[in-house]
């Protein structure tokens, strides 16, 4: 971890008087973990963000729970339409809300991403949350969900699959481990088998060297930045932070990773895990064109951070569970990050 040294004497002890009286929550709450999860508890399905428009992703969602050993009720709003949300702010808070609220629901999954979850931020009762933990987990858009009601009530929460995922054999056993049996596994990726000399797929790249350890949070760069400077963006201050997108431009990359250095979030991180990326364009062809790569060796190296790219979340096949809120260690040479500590209670 970084330690940087920038007041002394009386003006340091005024300076972190001052700083103190308006840090966020995260920084002066303990972490508050959720029940671990039990066969046969219910569960509840929501919908914090886009709607669904083909219904039998909702039969999917209700088949992938009982899957996992347990048992699936739908919010109220799940399937009402506003544009492209999944009902109105305030409906789609409601759910949220009810969710927490109601005492046989054991966790929340999100149903889906696409964008809105931000928009019921402002109706959510995040005191209401904090005396009610439970799990909550889902990806993409939802990283606006998870990240506020971590910030806000210090509880842990969980990027990975969305109830209409596919959850494959590997992201099931890791639930397990971790949202079931509270076990702290060491997160990498799978060594595939190919008839080649090479590895091409599911690579891990050294973006910059060494190891740290810090709390994680993230989620998908683009809904993290937009985050920004609102009261629901985490400290970064020693945290790992890890990221993941897709369907975006580099130079839009560039951009948020951009937006980060300059409100301070990159300096303040210990750390920086990549992880999927899918689908990220190249700006154009020739000498001129800079790679992915490139993008984060410069920001990671601004950071001066270890960093690393190809760890298995986001829109990707394998897309863990990276619980935002637990203690963790980065090893940027050997591509890793094993927690250290269990996520839930």
């Amino acid at each position: 971890m970084k330690r940087r040294t920038f007041l002394t004497g009386t003006t340091a002890t005024l300076a972190a008087g001052i700083a103190a009286s308006f840090a966020p929550a995260t920084a002066r709450q303990a972490t508050v973990k959720p029940a671990a999860l039990k066969p046969g508890d219910e569960v509840r399905l929501i919908a914090p963000a886009g709607a669904i428009f083909d219904r039998v992703r909702l039969e999917i969602a209700a088949e992938n729970m009982m899957g996992l050993g347990l048992k699936p009720t739908m919010g109220s709003f799940v399937r009402e339409r506003h544009g492209y949300f999944a009902g109105t702010d305030e409906e789609r808070a409601v759910d949220i809300m009810a969710a927490f609220e109601d005492r046989n629901t054991k966790a929340v999954f999100a149903l889906t991403g696409g964008w809105g979850a931000a928009r019921t931020l402002p109706h959510l009762d995040f005191d209401m949350i904090r005396v009610n933990p439970k799990i909550v987990i889902g990806y993409s858009d939802i990283t606006a969900l998870l990240n506020a009601v971590h910030t806000k009530t210090g509880m842990t929460t969980f990027h990975g699959p969305n109830g209409t995922s596919r959850w494959r054999p590997a992201v099931v056993e890791m639930a397990k481990q971790i949202l079931f049996e509270g076990k702290s596994p060491t997160i990498k990726n799978p060594v595939p088998n190919y008839d080649s000399l090479a590895q091409h797929r599911l690579r891990v790249q050294t973006v910059v060297p060494g190891q740290t350890e810090g709390v994680l949070v993230g989620g998908n760069l683009t809904v993290l930045t937009a985050l920004a400077g609102s009261p629901y963006m985490p400290d970064m201050t020693d945290k790992i932070l890890f990221l993941e997108d897709v369907g975006e431009a580099i130079y839009r990359v560039d951009r948020m990773l951009s937006t980060l250095q300059l409100s301070g979030a990159l300096e303040k991180a210990s750390g920086i895990v990549f992880g999927g990326f899918t689908d990220v364009g190249n700006d154009g062809d020739g000498y001129g064109a800079f790679a992915l790569m490139d993008i984060f060796e410069h920001y990671a190296g601004i950071a001066n951070v270890p960093a690393f790219y190809g760890a298995p979340f986001g829109h990707v096949a394998s897309n863990g569970i990276m619980p935002i809120g637990t203690r963790a260690r980065l090893d940027a040479d050997a591509g890793t990050i094993s927690l250290l500590e269990p996520s839930v209670s």
